[in-house]
């Protein structure tokens, strides 16, 4: 009896095996020549673009299902690199918003399609554009090509994600439908080898599902960027000249608007940038008119916590993006709708039929204010400095081994002791001391590497530079971004030699370890600490337009930079990142000394 029962047992668990991997290989994704091929029929994409990187987990649900009710099938997402792989083959897929897989589970779960947009190399505005900076501790790396050093990076890195994303490929019954090959490698270089490599890559590794490219819909950006075989993307793809130029330049696959753009990135000491709603608006009716998928990028931006943001380098120089990633998007970035998000809703629902509707859209998160909070000075840079470094010259931070925060440089002045100081160069913000007092700062994005020593009474005076890293460089040209003083320092052309480096990188374990010495400091370079009490919790933007420039942490948490430049002067806080009775906040402000009072409002303007 016992080995009959054994032997139905297995037999039952063997047919329910059978059934549910029939069910999950029911779904076929193919290209042909025009179209996708959803189980064999025209698949018009409708995506929208989120970035699970950039929102807390506990909002995922609530994001996809918002994409969900503005009329998407199909969610689109970064995966970013530098994210997962922080350090040389030490990955992170399973804490927080880097579990990828329960965040592609969440998509399933939802009844959505997936499209995955990996890199190596991606933009986004994100720092160094996804690729991990701890290469760019290798001198003379070049990055998005056949470079040996680089490649063997990027392939470990493609291994180890195809491991997490292979169970939930559509061969597989899952939702991931597409994967991009690197990102609009047009506007870059023109290596159709490393491109090709990037393909062969991913396919050794098991992922068999079709592929795309993504670039301008220009002939050079076409020629260079795009693969036979692989779906052409076009950022964007706004006319029927846009498609026919990428059908003529790789033909044989279907062409779509990977990049439909709602929104617009904003940086440091800008207007927010506020895009024209009707011409989106006509763009997504001649797509719909015309069954051309598509993808909005982004319909939700969210935020660029900690020192993910990262900068753009055109025509005005250096040009950091702020920490908000609200992009004008139709979900702003806490989440709400706003008045673009029901005009695309409306039309995108009027293409459905009769007996169709789109889903309820999802009630909107709690959002709370919290009355004013009174920090008071808690400690100093000056009070944490780590045992220096000993350094002939200065050098960036990768080459001591550090990818983001602060880094003190200090020296004697022998010989000139006064004079026109110049940084060459500086990346990206320093404050500059001497003998303890401040003398101004030096800003990459103005263009100001000088500054005026005045004459001092010390036989042997001491300059200290606080130089701040920002976001590195995520488009074009300028990828190899190192921070820090990249060359030199000379005070009237005479080089600085012999100095002291203090490695501050404002990560959790520093900011854990803050101590204060009880002395009173009037040196620039505070932390203000401060306790609020909450009885109930909700989304927040902690408002420090009071402030001038820094960090805020609350709990522990980076929120991100403030700049009294604009135009952000509010940081988002999720709930997610507050608790029921005490919290704390940490400011650092690199200008400030003396504490001002913040409040937390519902907005983020």
């Amino acid at each position: 009896m016992i080995r009959f029962g054994s032997c139905l047992l297995l037999f039952v668990l063997t047919l329910a095996g059978t059934t549910v991997d029939a069910q999950r290989a029911k779904h076929t994704f193919r290209l042909s020549p025009e179209e996708f091929l959803l189980d064999d029929e025209p698949f018009q994409i409708i995506s929208g673009e989120l970035h699970p990187s950039r929102i807390p987990p506990e909002y995922w649900q609530h994001r996809i299902r918002m994409a969900k009710a503005m009329g998407c099938n199909t969610i689109s997402v970064y995966i970013f690199w530098n994210y997962h792989e922080s350090e040389e083959g030490v990955f992170d897929f399973s804490t927080g918003n880097r579990n990828l897989a329960e965040f592609i589970k969440t998509v399933q779960k939802e009844k959505m399609w997936l499209i995955i947009r990996p890199g190596p190399y991606v933009c986004a505005e994100w720092e160094l554009g996804g690729i991990p900076p701890y290469l760019l501790r290798i001198p003379d790396i070049r990055l998005r090509c056949m470079d040996p050093r680089y490649m063997a990076a990027a392939e470990r890195y493609i291994a180890r994600l195809a491991e997490e994303i292979q169970p939930f490929l559509i061969t597989r019954g899952g939702p991931v439908i597409m994967l991009q090959i690197e990102n609009e490698y047009g506007s870059y270089a023109n290596d159709r080898n490393y491109m090709q490599r990037l393909k062969d890559v991913w396919l050794a590794n098991g992922i068999d599902i079709p592929t795309f490219t993504g670039d301008g819909p220009t002939t050079h950006m076409l020629e260079a960027g795009s693969l036979p075989g692989s779906a052409v993307g076009l950022d964007p793809g706004s006319s029927a000249a846009d498609f026919e130029l990428a059908s003529k330049m790789n033909p044989g696959v279907p062409v779509f608007s990977s990049e439909t753009y709602p929104g617009w990135l904003t940086h440091w000491g800008e207007e927010w940038n506020r895009p024209d709603t009707v011409r989106l608006l006509e763009e997504v009716k001649f797509l719909m008119d015309n069954k051309k998928s598509f993808n909005f990028y982004v319909i939700h931006g969210g935020t660029n916590f900690g020192f993910t943001a990262g900068a753009n380098s055109g025509g005005k120089g250096y040009e950091p993006d702020v920490t908000s990633y609200d992009y004008d998007a139709p979900i702003n970035e806490q989440g709400r709708p706003t008045a673009k998000y029901f005009a695309l809703r409306k039309l995108i629902g009027s293409y459905l039929a009769k007996n169709e509707k789109l889903p309820k859209i999802p009630d909107t998160i709690p959002a709370i204010n919290i009355p004013l909070v009174f920090p008071a000075r808690f400690t100093s840079i000056w009070d944490n400095l780590p045992e220096p470094v000993s350094s002939v010259t200065p050098n960036t931070f990768e080459a001591y081994g550090q990818d983001y925060g602060f880094i003190l440089y200090r020296t004697e002045l022998i010989g000139h002791k006064k004079g026109r100081l110049t940084v060459t160069d500086i990346h990206d913000y320093a404050t500059v001391f001497l003998n303890g007092e401040y003398i101004g700062y030096l800003d990459r994005r103005e263009g100001i590497n000088t500054i005026d020593l005045p004459e001092s009474k010390a036989d042997v005076p001491v300059l200290e530079i606080l130089v701040e890293a920002m976001g590195r460089i995520n488009f074009a040209q300028h990828l190899i971004d190192r921070k820090g003083i990249t060359e030199r320092v000379t005070l009237n052309g005479m080089t600085l030699m012999n100095w002291e480096i203090f490695k501050l990188p404002m990560d959790w374990k520093y900011i854990y370890d803050l101590r204060s010495s009880g002395k009173i400091i009037n040196k620039p370079g505070l932390f203000f600490k401060g306790n609020f009490s909450l009885a109930i919790t909700g989304d927040t933007y902690f408002d420090v337009s009071n402030y001038k420039k820094g960090i805020v942490w609350v709990n522990g948490h980076n929120l991100g930079r403030f700049w009294d430049i604009g135009p952000q002067k509010r940081l988002y806080c999720p709930e997610s990142f507050l608790r029921p009775g005490l919290n704390e906040i940490i400011i650092l402000d690199l200008h400030m000394t003396e504490p001002k009072p913040v409040i937390a409002v519902r907005t983020l303007e």
